[in-house]
């Protein structure tokens, strides 16, 4: 799975890989082992303590059975997107945009793993293989993904590097500011490409561009037109800090 990479409206440029299902898999696995190992731990102790009935069940109940149930959003909302399993495989969940998920996003992630896995007889499975970044059901509803914690990079971008947007510039395409970020990282990674057929994917890239924003190029350099809209965008997200 390639690299993907983000400059934030804050200028922080995270670079993040999607953590491969075999990853994801083996970690569960690891999880389930632990949750087990708990529970047989738990069940012979309960046992050897001799508790009386009714103390028994609430003992089972809220020191056994709950823990158990919410183990993955435990975990992920105090370990900072970390199971266990997931902290031995060296992943995390995080926001597509690199930054730490909310409280929310944990338990929507833990409500809908039921969906993604028991109810559905795992499909899961087969939406993280469909998808760009690897997200199951819950992470698509979530905003979440799993990512190869080692492969994560989050730099500041020194302001330096847009120094040339103080200096006097006047932007040509005032359209450029309804650009989402997800957009100018597209056009990012297009224009730093090095793949063969970079000049047709620009090209296409940039007819794109013109209609979504309603913008009729002053020349007809397609790769120059797409630096000066990025150009225009980094101005005007200057502007807002």
């Amino acid at each position: 799975m390639a690299e993907s990479t983000i400059i934030t409206g804050q200028f922080v440029r995270i670079s993040q890989t999607p953590a491969s299902i075999g990853e994801r898999l083996i970690a569960l696995i690891i999880d389930y082992f632990l949750i087990g190992l708990y529970l047989y731990s738990t069940i012979t102790l309960i046992a050897k303590l001799h508790l009386p009935s009714g103390f028994n069940l609430f003992f089972f109940l809220f020191i056994v059975y709950l823990p158990i149930l919410g183990y993955s959003f435990l975990c992920e909302m105090f370990n900072h997107g970390q199971s266990f399993g997931k902290r031995l495989m060296n992943i995390r969940v995080v926001k597509l945009d690199g930054s730490t998920p909310s409280i929310g996003s944990y338990l929507l992630r833990w409500l809908l793993f039921i969906v993604d896995g028991p109810l559905t007889s795992g499909l899961g499975i087969f939406v993280i293989l469909l998808t760009k970044n690897n997200q199951r059901l819950g992470d698509l509803a979530a905003g979440t993904m799993v990512i190869k914690e080692k492969n994560y990079r989050k730099i500041h971008v020194s302001l330096d590097e847009f120094d040339y947007l103080m200096k006097n510039y006047r932007p040509v395409y005032p359209q450029s500011a309804d650009l989402s970020l997800e957009q100018v990282n597209v056009i990012t990674r297009t224009l730093e490409s090095g793949e063969k057929d970079r000049i047709r994917r620009i090209s296409a890239l940039a007819k794109k561009v013109q209609s979504l924003l309603s913008i009729t190029p002053q020349d007809g350099n397609q790769e120059k037109f797409l630096q000066t809209v990025l150009r225009d965008y980094q101005y005007y997200a200057l502007e807002e800090i």
